[in-house]
Formats: C-alpha cells, structure tokens, sequence
C-alpha cells in the first residue's frame, strides 16, 4: 500500500524500496506465493534478490537452506562444550532458522519437571537471548502445547494457533495471542532432555514443512550438544570439587602407582611425612618407602588383594616413615582409577594428636582407676530412674557383689539391712529433687550372715540441654570405721558410767546424810505411831497422822536413791523429749548436801515455759551434776559469804536451749580456758581429768556445744546448749 501510495504520486524511489521491504518480509516469514505474486507483478524485484550472507540465514528463502546451512547449523550447535555458550548459541540459531520472534529452551529436571532455562526475543535483526532458571507457567508458555509434547515426544506444529484445537484455549494463546508455535522435543538415547518452543505473533503459517527439516536436525544436534555439555560441566565441577580438596590441605591427598611411585601430592601429605616438593618433583618419592616393613607385608596379604578385587579399600589405620626417620600414624583410604587398578588416589589423616588423646585419655582412666580405687572402694553411675548402669569395685574389696549383679536395680532394690525407712524416704526425696548428697549410710547382709556398712556420695549429671540423665558417685566400705564406732561409743559409755560412778562416790557422805534424815524422821514418827496405839483408849486420830509422817519420809528417801539408781545405772543411751529444768531440779536435790557441807548456796533462774529438749536424760543430768560439783568444789578456799553457784536455763535461738553454771571461785586463767577440756588435764590435786572431756563428748554427741567464759570480777561460767524437740520448735 505504501509503494503504490508513493508510486501514483510520481515518488519510485520510494515505491521500489517499499516494495523491496514487503518482498525481503514475505520471504522471511516463508511466504512464498505472495513473494512469486509481487515478483510477477514487478519483475525488477528479482534483479535484486538478497543473497544469503556466510553466517546468518535469518533471511534465506527455503530453497538457499541447502548443505551449505545444515552444516553450519550442526557445526554452531555441537562445537560448543561450555552449557551457557552452547545455550545462546542453539536459541540464536533456532531463531534465525525458524524465523520466530521469540523462543525458550526447556529442560527436564528431577521428577521431570520442566524449568525455563533460557529465553530469546528479536528486535529488528538483532536476536537477544537471556539464561534463567524459572518455573513453567501459564503466563510464559501454552502449558497445553508444552505438556503435549512432552507426553508424546513428538514436534508439534500450531500453524494458526488462535483457530487450532485443541490448543486454541490455552489461556496464553488468549492472552499473548501468537499466530504461529512450533514446540520441538529434544531426546538423545530415548531420553527426553527437554523441548525447543518458538512462536511467531504476526502471521500464521511461518514454521513452513521445509524449514521443519533444518529445525529437527537441529533439535537433535541440540539433545546430544545439551547432554554433553551437562556431562562436561558435571565433570568441570567435579574437578573443581577434588581441586579445592588437594588445595585446601584439610587432609593429605596422592596419587600413586601400585608399584611404588607418589606421582602427585598435596602439601598436606608433604607436611604429615616432613617431605617437600623438590622431593616430590625428583621422583624418588615411594609410597613402599615410606611404609613400615611391618606394615607392607598387611599391603601385600590384605589391602592390596582388596584393591584389586574391590578397586577401593576402606580406611584403615597405619604408620608411615617421615623423613627424620620418625613414625607418624595414620588413617588411609584408597581407590583405584580404573580397572587395570594400578594407579589411585589415597586419602590421609594424620592421627598423631587422635593418638595423643587415646593415650591421655587412657592415662586418665588410670588414674582415675587408680585413684578409685585407693580412695574409695566403688564407683557407680545410675539412669535417670536411679537404676545402678555401672559399677566397677576396687581390687581390695573382698566380699564385693558379683559382676552385673546389681546393673538394672535401685539401691533399695538390692537387700540391705540398714536404714530404717524413714531414711530411705528423705533419701529418695533428694534423689528425685536431684541434688548432690554425700556419706548416705546404709548396710547390706553379707554371705556369712554379717553386716557391711557402705557409705555413698553422688552427684546429679545433666546432658547439654539441661536434662537429668542418672547420677554418677563412689562408695565408701566403712565397716571397719562402724565397728570401731562402736567400741569408741562403748567404751565413752564405759567411761561416763565410771565418771558418774567417781563423782557420785565424791557426795558419798552428803547422800547418805540427805537420805539418813527423812529414815531418822521416819523411825521417830513410827514410834510415835505406836505410842498413841497404848494409850487407853488408843489416840487413833494421832497414830494415822504419825503413819502419814512416816509414808512421806519414806518416800522421800525413796526418791533420794532412785535418783542415785538413775544416774549410776549402766543402760545404753537413748533418745527422749525432756523438760531440761525438771532435770535439772533432780540433781540439784542430789547435791544439796554436798552444798551445805560446803557452805556454798544454791540458787536457779530457770525460765518458764521452755520447750522439751532431745536427748538422754541421765547423759545430760551427769553433764549437770559434772558441773555443779566442780562449781562447789571450786569455792573451797573462798569466803564464806560469797560462796555461789547460780543455775540459769533460757532460749538460745528457735531451736536450742541454753542452760549455764555460773560459780563466783577463783576462776580460770584465759590460757587455761580450752584446756579444760582436754582429757586428763586438771586442776584438782585428786582429780582424774576427764570429767570436763566426757562431758563435751555428751553434749557434741547431742548436737551441742559446752564451753567456758571467765567471770567478773572472780568465778566461770560453763554454758551448753542442746536441741530442741523438733516438734516444739517447730
């Protein structure tokens, strides 16, 4: 329309090139009929027909794309290994060849799903292509179109797609609105490697049955070039893996030969056997040199049979003779190339600080093992349930359960003897709060039929996250110490009941004058009974009042030796809730005589409503009766009127009880102060020495404490505390 617009204005310049451009147009879109009709009509326009050009055929006619192009079309595609280059390379010649104004190359990847792996477009004569890696849509390709020939493997021709079924309702044909699609499958060995789609927008019929030939060779050429260079890049990267391996020197790398030769390492092998490349690069470098007789003969009868048999062999662990002369363990691996399997690669790690470790480690054990076992007699771990996991007894424990015995079971699951229940629940108590604990005591029976004691300590073990995982702890067999204990406590009792003895044969005379009154009172009052019975008539009313008398001093010089019995009898200690004033008032009443004799007075400021005491009430009223005789004793050279012992009881805190002999005689020396209580130290010409030392012995074994301050301006003052009833403290 433009030519003849221009011709009928006398403009043929213009017209000629107007109808130049349709002609060049029509034969690209492969138009060939309209291009004989215009030739035809204008004759001149065959005079100056384009010519193919050596390297584009964007323009030919169908009748120019002879040997000539199929040969160049097969060299561009198949001369390129590198993927990125052979993938511009085969959509700028798909485009030119096709005349298509726009392609994508498809490929299947895992599950065969397709991705867009490049996409190329036409600007005038310049065709641009751009690599991706993007999803298949509805919005860039006909899905439809896409999947069909992927299903069939078979090319697939739309020459006017908007009329075309069953594709003309692919939602992209609607939207993008090509004219002409060609969609090519690309298989190499039966294997679809994925699909060559172009389309044309501006007329139908473009992708015409003669240039088809040219596009499937291509296609075809495509597969192969397309898995080649996949397998090409595969192995680049590959390569470059191995490479940035050697390189790094993480590990030592070589690659040998079966009879001897190193011919490549890296530095990290130098380094491990203390060689360097000149080394390397003379030659002289053998594997069989470097390897330890010993350990070339395992070679000979067992790696290398392996080798051969296998080509690779799993890591093992060797020596290799460095340069120095040195040994340098080591962890290999080894493969072979091929199957001749005289040429491989051997992977290296040099095990000399693993080594070191295993050997620290294992001294550790040692010494751990050794220190167990002089320090205590078993070690023991338990789960998170306290089942016993582990235990390992020390060499010196005679009668020691049987291996596994007790693996599986709590500790009061296995038979004991000791503690009583009560002990076990606060035991388990801590066990469940998971808490340290230490010397837990208890005792289990024996094959002979005796006890053994067992001390244990342990310590909760948590993993990284904070979770309680079991206890780990040792045992300490203590029968020795128990049965020692025990002889030491007898013979303190012993000893006690001596000193009770001494000190009551000390108030001997005040005693048997204290009980000589109410007998005396007691004799007068019986006679006096039977002489108000001989009267006449009897005075009865006097007789009952004189038997009255006679019961109440009785009575009294009944008490007076029972408190004697209580406190010289021999009766093993014991536990009891006691009123400590009550006590107290007890041997004050014994030493009341030894007090009068002695001119010394007596006196108490016991405090009201004290909560009852735990303890052994003969033990605590000996500590008492130690304390006031000394007190009385001790005034012995002081004047009359000042002769003084004062008895004071109180709270000391919310659970104890304070109790405090105070005496106005000469008093201690401060150097003297703790010397007291030594055993066998004393003050009295007669004195044995070892009332003060039983006496703090007593008191600590009630979880007391007894010592002495001096007085002001003359005397002491001995104070001791002792618990209270938990019940009252509480």
């Amino acid at each position: 329309m433009a030519a003849r617009f221009y011709g009928t204005r006398g403009f043929e310049e213009f017209a000629r090139i107007y109808l130049q451009n349709a002609r060049d147009c029509y034969v690209r879109w492969g138009a060939d009929g309209k291009v004989r009709q215009l030739e035809d009509i204008h004759p001149h326009l065959k005079e100056v027909r384009s010519e193919p050009g050596p390297m584009s055929t964007i323009g030919a006619p169908v009748e120019h794309l002879d040997l000539t192009t199929v040969i160049k079309v097969s060299e561009a595609v198949s001369g390129e290994m590198v993927l990125e280059k052979l993938i511009e390379t085969l959509m700028h010649t798909a485009i030119e060849q096709a005349g298509a104004e726009r392609g994508l190359l498809i490929l299947s990847h895992e599950n065969n799903e397709p991705r867009i792996e490049a996409e190329a477009t036409t600007t005038g004569e310049r065709v641009t292509v751009e690599l991706c890696d993007a999803a298949v849509t509805e919005a860039l390709v006909p899905e439809s179109v896409l999947y069909y020939v992927m299903r069939t493997r078979e090319c697939a021709v739309l020459e006017d797609a908007a009329c075309q079924p069953p594709f003309a309702t692919d939602p992209y044909l609607s939207q993008r609105k090509p004219r002409s699609i060609l969609c090519l499958p690309l298989i190499h060995h039966g294997k679809l490697i994925g699909v060559l789609y172009l389309e044309n927008t501006l007329t139908p019929h473009v992708f015409a049955p003669a240039r088809l030939a040219v596009l499937k060779l291509l296609a075809s050429q495509a597969a192969i070039a397309l898995e080649n260079a996949a397998l090409y890049r595969d192995v680049r990267e590959r390569e470059a893996k191995i490479r940035r391996l050697v390189d790094a020197n993480i590990i030592g790398i070589i690659i040998w030969e079966l009879e001897g030769p190193i011919l490549e390492a890296n530095d990290a092998f130098l380094r491990i056997v203390g060689y360097d490349r000149e080394d390397l690069a003379s030659g002289r470098l053998l594997w069989t040199a470097l390897t330890p007789p010993e350990w070339l003969d395992r070679h000979e009868r067992w790696w290398i049979p392996e080798l051969k048999k296998m080509g690779r062999v799993q890591p093992f662990e060797k020596e290799y003779f460095r340069k120095d002369g040195s040994r340098v363990p080591v962890l290999i691996g080894m493969a072979a190339f091929d199957d001749q399997r005289d040429q491989g690669v051997s992977f290296v790690v040099d095990l000399t600080e693993r080594k070191r470790s295993e050997e620290a480690l294992r001294e550790s054990e040692e010494r751990f093992r050794t220190l167990v076992q002089f320090s205590f007699d078993v070690y023991w771990e338990s789960d998170a349930d306290h089942r016993f996991i582990r235990q390992e007894f020390a060499e010196t424990v005679a009668d020691a359960p049987t291996s596994s015995s007790e693996l599986g079971k709590t500790r009061w699951e296995v038979p004991y003897l000791e503690p009583d229940e009560e002990a076990w629940r606060m035991h388990r108590e801590t066990l469940d709060a998971h808490l340290p604990f230490r010397d837990f005591e208890l005792a289990r029976p024996t094959a002979d039929g005796r006890k053994r004691y067992v001390s244990v300590s342990g310590m909760p073990v948590f993993d990284k996250s904070g979770q309680f995982i079991g206890y780990r702890g040792v045992g300490r067999h203590i029968t020795e110490q128990k049965l020692a204990t025990e002889a030491l406590r007898e013979m303190q009792t012993e000893l006690a009941h001596a000193n009770r003895l001494a000190t009551m044969g000390e108030l001997t005379a005040s005693i048997a004058h204290e009980v000589s009154q109410p007998v005396a009172a007691a004799s007068m009052n019986a006679g006096a009974a039977a002489r108000f019975l001989d009267r006449d008539p009897p005075d009865l009313e006097r007789v009952r009042q004189s038997l009255d008398w006679v019961i109440n001093d009785t009575a009294l010089a009944s008490d007076i030796i029972q408190r004697i019995r209580d406190l010289i009898k021999k009766a093993p200690p014991r536990k009891d809730n006691l009123d400590i004033n009550e006590a107290i008032r007890d041997v004050i009443e014994l030493t009341r005589g030894e007090a009068m004799k002695n001119g010394v007075s007596v006196q108490t400021e016991l405090a009201d409503s004290l909560p009852l005491v735990e303890g052994d009430r003969v033990q605590l009223q000996q500590v008492v009766l130690n304390l006031i005789v000394n007190a009385v004793q001790a005034m012995g050279t002081t004047a009359d009127d000042a002769r003084r012992v004062l008895i004071t009881t109180g709270e000391a805190g919310p659970d104890r009880v304070l109790v405090e002999v105070q005496d106005s005689g000469p008093g201690l020396a401060v150097e003297n102060l703790e010397h007291v209580f030594t055993p066998f130290y004393t003050t009295k010409p007669s004195g044995l020495g070892v009332g003060l030392s039983i006496c703090r012995s007593i008191i600590e074994a009630h979880a007391g404490r007894l010592w002495v301050t001096p007085n002001r301006p003359r005397g002491a003052t001995f104070h001791f505390t002792v618990p209270v009833h938990p019940a009252d403290s509480s």
